[in-house]
């Protein structure tokens, strides 16, 4: 196991074809290898086409105009801002901005939003803050602002009635955020441990930022790569003792597709008191129904829970038979709706997209499945990571009766060097993100460990790793755009 109470910088950016300022999409356009070593590298000629990028990461057009005019407002010279859309919010940054970057910063109110005012000096410690804890102004949020519109209320109700017909568990116990990472931290907090300085442990090579959310806003994490042999029963006998604030892994695990022995980690958090903390993004609740045996349940429903890419909004749930159930549900409830509540305006639209969530994961699913039979066959394909190929008798004992195994896959070729080449030629959607409508490829380490490829390697995350995400198209359009592709390799 790793300690990563001190983890080296982690690189997770995105690059953004033009966009009108209007638009509100999460996805972005990285069409070819060089593309990705360009903007990793800062070459201008990449840079100077961003226009957008996913909206933790890089800050939609929109929300930048928002910015500009609190600051001319607002800040001083040599002065930077960052708006956040409730006093929690903002306060809860200026404590974690202060002791980061050491030294003084201040808060005021902006025409109903808050803004935090720091030094030039701190500015990528505040910056960090926006990506990190998800606590974020939405576009959708600032354009009416910015049209002297904004709307109050809360819409975050009906998205709870809707969820719970897929979730498996009741309204009271639900809880939806204004993004994933929103609920991810919360539910950090929400750990009783973490108030007595306990450390977090993370179960398998994670989505890279909520190992992140766990080293910055949390004690330290300790890291096990993989859960199993004797570091497994180490890790076991660690959680038995009581030694962690909570215990996280992600079912499947995003990129490698993995999923843990769920029912093992269960049974040794029940021991020790531990809270169980399971994120389902990579394939989401309507396949998998981690509170068989997870404490609460974290998911991003920007992914596929809203399928179309045009809103951010996550969700948290506890299991009602939880030790641990009113605690986790009363700091939930109140980040919910003081820290992070979901705009109604985004609210609206992922109550819309909401409607085809059942017909559009069948279709995943089976495009899913079939991709990844045919790329494990496939001669130039070295190894496929997909939940019905590694750890399958892990993932389906959490899988729903009616689920499947989901749209996300990972794969290798057999000559490395050619990966690039098969990358620029497929005649599909590049970029990074998943759950869109149509189907997206990454070279996932590439983007979000550029300045640590060696360890992700040695995490059995290689460079040349390729991620698909499936989208709705017809499977036949798949396989002939891979198959082309890989006649190359």
């Amino acid at each position: 196991m790793r300690d990563l109470a001190a983890n080296p910088a982690w690189q997770a950016k995105d690059l953004g074809l033009p966009l009108p300022d209007s638009s509100h999409a999460c996805s972005v356009c990285l069409p070819t290898w060089d593309s990705v070593v360009g903007y990793e590298e800062s070459r201008e000629k990449v840079l100077k086409r961003m226009r957008a990028g996913y909206p933790r990461f890089f800050k939609h057009p929109t929300v930048e105009r928002l910015f500009d005019n609190a600051k001319a407002e607002v800040a001083g010279e040599h002065e930077e801002v960052l708006v956040l859309p409730t006093r929690a919010s903002v306060q809860r940054a200026h404590r974690w901005v202060e002791r980061q970057a050491k030294t003084a910063v201040r808060i005021t109110s902006y025409h109903g939003l808050q803004v935090l005012i720091v030094p030039s000096k701190a500015k990528a410690d505040a910056d960090a803050y926006w990506r990190f804890s998800g606590d974020v102004v939405s576009s959708r949020q600032a354009q009416d602002f910015l049209d002297g519109k904004p709307r109050v209320g809360s819409k975050s109700h009906l998205i709870v009635r809707a969820l719970t017909k897929f979730s498996g568990t009741t309204a009271e116990n639900l809880f939806v955020f204004a993004t994933g990472m929103a609920a991810c931290t919360s539910v950090l907090r929400a750990l009783p441990g973490l108030l007595v300085g306990k450390k977090t442990l993370q179960l398998g090579f994670p989505y890279v930022d909520c190992l992140k959310v766990q080293e910055l806003f949390g004690h330290g994490v300790v890291y096990l790569n993989e859960a199993i042999g004797e570091s497994f029963d180490e890790a076991l006998m660690r959680i038995r003792q009581g030694e962690f604030a909570g215990v996280f892994t992600e079912v499947p695990s995003n990129p490698l597709l993995r999923t843990v022995d769920l029912a093992r980690v269960a049974q040794a958090c029940a021991e020790g008191t531990t809270p169980l903390v399971v994120d389902d993004s990579a394939t989401g609740p309507f396949n998998v129904e981690a509170l068989r045996f997870a404490d609460v349940v974290m998911s991003s429903l920007t992914k596929w829970t809203s399928g179309e890419g045009d809103v951010m909004a996550g969700m948290a749930m506890v299991r009602a038979t939880s030790p641990l159930a009113a605690t986790l549900r009363n700091a939930l409830a109140t980040d919910a709706s003081e820290s992070s509540p979901l705009y109604i305006g985004d609210a609206e639209i992922l109550l819309s997209n909401l409607k085809g969530y059942a017909r559009r994961m069948k279709t995943v699913n089976s495009n899913g499945i079939k991709l990844a039979m045919w790329l494990d066959a496939h001669p130039a394909v070295a190894q496929v990571w997909y939940p019905s190929i590694v750890t399958k008798e892990h993932y389906d004992a959490v899988r729903r009766k009616d689920g499947g195994y989901g749209g996300l896959l990972s794969f290798v070729l057999k000559s490395p060097k050619k990966t690039s080449k098969v990358y620029d030629s497929l005649r599909l959607s590049k970029g990074p993100g998943f759950g869109t409508p149509f189907t997206l490829v990454c070279p996932y380490t590439m983007l979000a460990h550029y300045r640590e490829l060696e360890w992700a390697d040695a995490c059995g995350v290689p460079a040349h790793m390729l991620r698909v995400s499936c989208g709705l198209e017809p499977i036949e359009t798949l396989i002939a755009a891979f198959e082309q592709a890989l006649s190359i390799a």
